[in-house]
């Protein structure tokens, strides 16, 4: 089994960046403290100006960094997670880590006005916008990390008929179908990026205390409630992500999943290379991206 090593046991970050999706509380907040106290320059993204101007104030509290920021989005939206990394790389000249982080689960279907169920939109196709739109900054500053928070949790089909939920929309249902797509994503962009410095991986945080799901009645109500005493603290949730972004004993690991404190083998649909493939080429299609989006990314480093 592989031990997740303390902070004080990690590589420094001094004069690399990172930017932290859903950085503004939780597990994304913790992360980005994490990152911010071994030196690296963190950018972390959120919703409201409020509460992005609140995390950083803590982060840089916690963390005894001022090199923390913000930028702001809604990751429901793919053209706002577009125009959030063209802002990124206008401001910054090197990305050497990438955690998309940001993610959460809903109570009511609801479609997006580019017609993306919002579950699908935020927990998979914000992940790709964000790292097709930054990829060639990636590649600049390789070797570069990026970091997939996925889940242990995660459905055993891509449903491609009904992408927006139309029918039986389940609350259950719609995250862990989002949580195959990190999975299949992140194993696909791997290998795609094989050969380029930078590395791809997936982590499972385990149950942690973030508030998602805060709002779930009935059942799913209940359910959260019994799985209380098993919670842990969103920084104890940040570890497999700060593993993963800066150990040394993991650089060029590429294309794995790192199950809370060891790296585990998926279940097989998840290196399933036509369901890969397959989801690639719709995700880009839903996007609005040219089939090619990431041949030419590459190149344009």
């Amino acid at each position: 089994m592989t031990t997740i090593p303390t902070l004080s046991n990690s590589p420094h970050l001094r004069g690399k960046t990172a930017l932290v999706t859903g950085g503004t509380f939780g597990i994304g907040r913790a992360t980005a403290a994490g990152l911010a106290r071994l030196g690296a320059g963190v950018v972390i993204t959120g919703r409201s100006q409020a509460r992005a101007e609140e995390a950083v104030e803590f982060i840089q509290r916690q963390s005894g960094s001022s090199d923390v920021s913000y930028l702001l989005a809604d990751f429901l939206r793919p053209t706002e997670v577009r125009a959030l990394a063209g802002a990124f790389i206008r401001t910054r000249s090197r990305l050497d880590i990438l955690v998309n982080n940001a993610g959460g689960t809903f109570e009511t279907r609801q479609l997006m006005p580019e017609g993306l169920e919002r579950t699908w939109a935020l927990n998979h196709l914000a992940y790709v916008q964000l790292t097709l739109s930054l990829l060639p900054l990636l590649r600049e500053s390789a070797p570069a990390r990026v970091v997939n928070v996925a889940s242990g949790l995660y459905a055993g089909a891509i449903n491609f008929e009904d992408l927006s939920a139309e029918k039986n929309f389940n609350r259950f249902r719609a995250y862990v179908h989002s949580k195959l797509a990190n999975h299949l994503f992140t194993y696909e962009l791997a290998r795609r990026l094989a050969g380029t410095g930078v590395t791809v991986n997936a982590v499972n945080p385990g149950i942690v205390d973030t508030g998602l799901g805060s709002d779930a009645k009935g059942m799913q109500k209940l359910l959260s409630s019994l799985l209380s005493p098993l919670k842990k603290s969103p920084e104890v949730g940040a570890l497999p992500s700060l593993y993963m972004a800066t150990s040394a004993e993991v650089e060029g690991v590429s294309g794995r999943f790192f199950d809370k404190t060891k790296f585990v083998e998926p279940r097989p649909v998840t290196r399933d290379h036509a369901l890969q493939d397959r989801l690639w080429q719709v995700s880009l299609e839903q996007l609005g991206r040219s089939p090619d989006a990431l041949a030419t990314a590459v190149a344009e480093h």
